[in-house]
């Protein structure tokens, strides 16, 4: 039988990139096999800095420079940056985990799937960048995505709605361009991986929208009107398009939703 929330913690404080992918996929497959204890913790902690290697060192997102994809060096700062978005989401499933501990029996399977496929979007995208004479920790990164997870520590709801169908749902709106510029410049190989990484984040943001709709339920709050007031309260100014549409559909935004965000 597995204690989640002592193992997904144990997984999220592990520092080293390789150790922590395969922890999480040693986890996820117990998950499929075995039984699960919900047990709660006695205390859960704030994780102010999850498990994460010296570097990359972190900077102001204004300090991460932008190269040009037409350059090898471009190519690499590409890869780079969505290794460190794949690496915290790693953590941010971890944590959603740990975190939440009065959720459904579902609700855990699905966020360990989640970190399974994080895990595995890491792995490649490390592996590209060794192809290409590079390592995770090689350039500055930010911290963005996991300063929102200690913003909406407190509640289910905001965390939901803001991690998985804000900051990780930016994926969905840009990754398709990303992928158009970088079959301009003959890279295949990444375009092979982002492809991947694209189809299987709808299905995270789905899971985002799944938790979300079904917290909302159990304190009696519209979904639409909980999100543009989450939008409101903590994006404000923040989010612009475009955003891709169809993706966003398909990951269970209502139509309300995207009109909301096209108007914030």
């Amino acid at each position: 039988m597995i204690a989640v929330y002592k193992s997904a913690l144990e997984c999220l404080l592990d520092k080293n990139p390789q150790s922590k992918c395969e922890l999480v996929f040693a986890l996820h497959a117990r998950f499929e096999n075995e039984s699960l204890d919900l047990t709660k913790s006695d205390k859960i902690e704030t994780i102010a800095v999850p498990g994460r290697p010296i570097k990359p060192d972190l900077v102001s997102p204004r300090e991460v420079p932008r190269r040009k994809l037409s350059t090898e060096e471009g190519r690499i700062a590409l890869i780079h940056a969505i290794a460190h978005i794949e690496f915290n989401a790693i953590n941010l499933a971890l944590d959603a985990i740990y975190r939440f501990q009065d959720m459904p029996l579902e609700y855990y399977k699905d966020w360990m799937q989640v970190a399974c496929e994080e895990a595995q979007h890491f792995t490649m995208l490390n592996q590209r960048l060794l192809g290409l004479g590079a390592v995770y920790g090689d350039l500055v990164a930010h911290n963005g995505l996991w300063e929102m997870a200690l913003k909406t520590q407190h509640c289910v709801v905001t965390r939901m709605a803001l991690v998985p169908r804000v900051l990780e749902a930016r994926g969905l709106d840009v990754t398709p361009g990303m992928i158009k510029r970088l079959q301009g410049c003959g890279d295949t190989a990444t375009v092979d991986i982002l492809k991947i990484i694209f189809e299987q984040e709808i299905g995270h943001v789905a899971i985002g929208t799944r938790w979300f709709n079904y917290a909302c339920e159990q304190e009696d709050l519209s979904p639409d009107k909980k999100f543009q007031s989450l939008l409101v309260e903590y994006m404000s100014g923040e989010l612009r398009g475009p955003f891709e549409l169809e993706a966003r559909r398909k990951a269970g935004f209502s139509s309300k939703e995207l009109e909301v965000l096209q108007n914030i």
